[in-house]
Formats: structure tokens, sequence, C-alpha cells
């Protein structure tokens, strides 16, 4: 059997002492461009392999950062924008040898177990993903002190858990502006979760633009899924059955309350236009195709790493992103 390349084995390809060796693994700072190019191209050559455990036990770090999605198991699934979250941070965790875990934290005994596995030290940060307000497993993270961030902001907690995130607010404006300049006189919204930054500053956006025309009959809200959209299509048409125009505060419950206007017989968006939020892969599988608010979720979730990393190379404070959204326009409105 061939004997396993050791660390020996990479200083004498690549011309170096080990103690180099040693540094650019551990991503020390001080290594010249060239020692580390060569160091790496001797890894790559002779098929070293990092022993982690020991790598651990001098640097003190794990080589995992976990990610917490704080929604049932389900919309792990359902919901196209975590799979675009999740390939990025991967890709990006990649680059510094870093490994991601992934946990979903849907009820109490998810979130007991996510703040167990993170205080028995088994790894060196946490990627926040859809939390709600008043989530006590955040206060718990906070009181274990290990680097935390959030993709969208935890409301409540804003000054200590930094964010990335897509200007909410703004995107809601220019939904809201493009279906009045359409032409529409009385228009809806279903929004997302009310104890969730994207609910809250996405029916502000609305109320924004629309001012006292946004009364609460034209306002349904919803839970990011399909069903949610389906069901607040239904009870808006219900109250307001002359309504021509909703904005829904994502694409996969806009896909939801187009369903409903079609069994409805609504025409769309002869009779009513909808909007939705996100540009997901969902906004080109409906029918017709989604007029929609672009955000830049790949952008976002780099961001939102490259803070969390920034947090677990030592610094003390990191400033929280927002990025532009853009209108897409399709048939939908």
């Amino acid at each position: 059997m061939a004997k396993r390349p050791t660390i020996h084995d990479v200083a004498a390809v690549a011309g170096v002492s080990r103690g180099t060796v040693s540094r650019v693994l551990n991503d020390d700072r001080y290594v010249s461009p060239a020692a580390n190019a060569a160091v790496r191209r001797a890894i790559a050559e002779i098929g070293y392999i990092v022993n982690r455990n020991a790598r651990s036990l001098v640097t003190q770090r794990t080589g995992s950062v976990v990610m917490v999605l704080s929604e049932p198991h389900e919309k792990l699934f359902e919901d196209p924008n975590y799979s675009v979250t999740i390939r990025t941070a991967v890709r990006r965790l990649a680059d510094r040898d870093i490994s991601l875990v992934m946990m979903v934290a849907g009820d109490d005994g998810d979130r007991d177990r996510v703040i167990r596995y993170v205080r028995g030290g088994h790894a060196d940060g946490v990627f926040l993903l859809s939390t709600h307000a008043g989530d006590r497993m955040v206060d718990a993270l906070v009181d274990i002190a290990i680097p935390a961030v959030a993709l969208g902001a935890v409301i409540g907690r804003e000054s200590v858990i930094p964010h990335a995130a897509a200007d909410d607010r703004e995107g809601a404006r220019q939904m809201t502006r493009h279906l009045i300049e359409a032409g529409r006189k009385k228009i809806a919204t279903i929004t997302g979760p009310m104890d969730t930054p994207g609910g809250i500053q996405r029916l502000e956006g609305f109320a924004d633009v629309l001012g006292r025309k946004a009364s609460r009959k034209l306002i349904e809200h919803g839970d990011w899924t399909r069903l949610s959209g389906e069901s607040g299509m239904a009870r808006l048409l219900e109250r307001t059955p002359d309504l021509d125009a909703v904005f829904v505060a994502s694409d996969l419950m806009a896909a939801g309350a187009l369903a409903t206007l079609r069994a409805a017989g609504r025409r769309v968006p002869d009779d009513v236009a909808v909007g939705g939020f996100d540009d997901s892969s969902v906004a080109l599988s409906t029918h017709p195709p989604l007029t929609t608010i672009r955000q830049p979720l790949a952008d976002v979730a780099e961001e939102t790493v490259r803070l969390l990393l920034a947090l677990i190379d030592g610094a003390e404070h990191v400033e929280s992103v927002i990025l532009p959204t853009r209108l897409i326009v399709r048939e939908s409105a």
C-alpha cells in the first residue's frame, strides 16, 4: 500500500520549510504569495490531505460552519431561494476549506439540537437563514458568543447579529409603482410572515406608495409557501372581488395566487395583474411568466459569508450590507 503523503513531503516538493507549509494550511497572512503558490501546487501534485483533527488542535477551529434554517423541513425543498443560498455558501466556504453543516430549526426540539451542537464546539460560526423575531435560539447563540451572521436582519437583534439583505422595502415600492403606472386602481398584497424582515419591509414599501389606499381589506398574510399564496388570494377575491392587481411578496406565493385566479376564471393580466418578488426560477415557470422584483440572492449570500469569515478571522465588528433590487417586467403585469 502506498504511503500517505505527509506535510514533510509537501515541504520537500515545494522547496520550503515544514513551518511554511503549516502556515499556509492555517491561512497565515504572512506567507509570501510565491511560497503560498508553491505549497498549493505541491499539495495538488502529491495528493496531500489535511488531517483535520490534528489541524484543529493547533488552530482551535473545527473547519466548519453551521447554517440554520428556521423553517419547517419541507420548506427547504419547496423554496428555490434556499438552494441558491446554500449553493453559494458552500462554494464560498470551500475557498477557505471550510465545510457547511446544514441544520433545520423548525420547532423547539430542532432549536435545542442546534444550541447543543454549537455549545459543544462543533462549529466556528453560524449562518442564520429565515430567522423569525423572538427566536430564543438567537439569544442562546449570542450568549455562547460564537461568530454569527444572518441573511436578512434578525428583528430586534440587528445591533448584535450582522446581516446582508436585499432592499426589501424599496423593491416593494418599485413593484407597487409599476402596478399603478400600468393603470391599476385597486391593488392588494399578500405579505410574508410578519415576524420576518421580508414580510414587514415589503408590506411597508407597498404602503409607502399607496398610502391610505393600502386598506386592511386589501392585505392578506402568507408564510412564503405556495399554499399560502393560493389561500390568501382566495380570501382577497372574496372580500374585494373587483381588485385588479396584487403584489405578492414572493414568487412562490405568487404562483399560488395565479392558480387561484385561474380557478376563479380571472385572466392575468387582463383582469388582475400579478407581481412577485425574488426573480427565482419559479418566476419563469408560471403561466404567464411572472413580473417580479429581482433580489440579487447569490450576491446577498456571498456578502453574508464574507461577514461571517471576517468575524471568524477575529474582526470585532462588521457592517451589515443592503443590496439594491430591480424590477423585471414579464407578462403577468
